[in-house]
């Protein structure tokens, strides 16, 4: 089969890229994290980024086969369900360490006892190095935890989508401290990208266009091991856990945060009630600088 066709969205109001992968002689197609527009200020959703990929889809006669999270984004609230909506054949999948982060959170949100910490509310859960059949399509399912501990990046044909594990070189890698996340696992879990094909092309998940630059998010794995500015292939272990976790101290949370984590741990169902439930004074000052934000940490005092 000849390499798959990939037509990116970008959400500029999150900078977050979105995808389109299908084979231009089945039309077979899946979709990479699919975006719900929200604004926080008057907490008002709709479904702009939604609409733009199914109108795309429908004109180009796809079969939506599959919709892919690559992890539970804080950045944005997943379109999935929308999604689904409008093509009711599609599946909704993740990495099955998804049940981890809804643990974690389920505590944090002090969600109810019907929210269950199993995964239920995906289609399907994706083991590591899992290889499935999307039509004519063939996905690898490669385990990228570090930003959070269910990130999964996707190998279809000479590509592969990243989420927040790798941005472009020039913007580095996600960030790794929240609940869960880990320096050191990114540090492994890149080192396993990069052991791929340099010529397989890296399609990232935001592109933040650092010094005002033009939107890019796609480079070759020959030029992340060469110039990546926060891991280039050189760069020892340590140097790298210890500079992520510098940097990670002085970020500020995600706007959309509590938002997004919430509906995305559900599949990106929005809540039952017309609310979400937002913590008071979670980021309290501290004396230390500990590699991912704890349970306490997050509780209101």
């Amino acid at each position: 089969m000849q390499e798959p066709t990939i037509r990116a969205f970008f959400d500029a109001r999150t900078h977050t890229l979105t995808y389109v992968v299908f084979d231009p002689e089945t039309r077979d197609a899946l979709v990479i994290d699919p975006v719900l527009d929200y604004e926080p200020a008057s907490s008002k959703l709709w479904t702009e980024s939604v609409d733009e990929l199914v109108a795309f889809i429908t004109q180009q006669g796809l079969r939506l086969h599959l919709i892919l999270e690559t992890h539970a984004h804080a950045d944005h609230l997943s379109g999935a369900q929308i999604l689904k909506d409008a093509f009711p054949e599609a599946r909704l999948a993740i990495g099955e360490r998804i049940t981890q982060v809804q643990s974690i959170f389920k505590d944090i949100f002090e969600l109810p006892d019907d929210f269950h910490a199993d995964g239920q509310q995906f289609d399907r859960l994706l083991s590591p190095s899992e290889h499935i059949e999307v039509g004519s399509l063939g996905v690898d399912v490669i385990p990228t935890p570090g930003h959070t501990p269910a990130c999964v990046t996707y190998k279809i044909g000479d590509a592969i989508f990243t989420g927040d594990a790798l941005f472009m070189p020039d913007m580095g890698t996600g960030r790794c401290d929240f609940p869960g996340g880990s320096a050191r696992d990114l540090y492994e879990s890149i080192m396993r990208l990069y052991a791929l094909p340099e010529h397989t092309c890296v399609h990232v998940g935001h592109d933040y266009m650092p010094g005002g630059r033009e939107l890019a998010y796609k480079a070759s794995i020959g030029e992340h091991r060469a110039r990546n500015v926060a891991l280039p292939a050189d760069r020892e272990c340590e140097d790298f856990v210890a500079w992520r976790q510098a940097r990670d101290a002085k970020l500020d949370a995600p706007k959309l945060l509590f938002q997004s984590v919430q509906v995305n741990i559900d599949a990106g169902a929005l809540p039952k009630s017309p609310f979400f439930k937002i913590p008071i004074n979670i980021f309290r000052p501290s004396q230390s600088e500990p590699e991912n934000l704890s349970i306490e940490q997050l509780k209101p005092s």
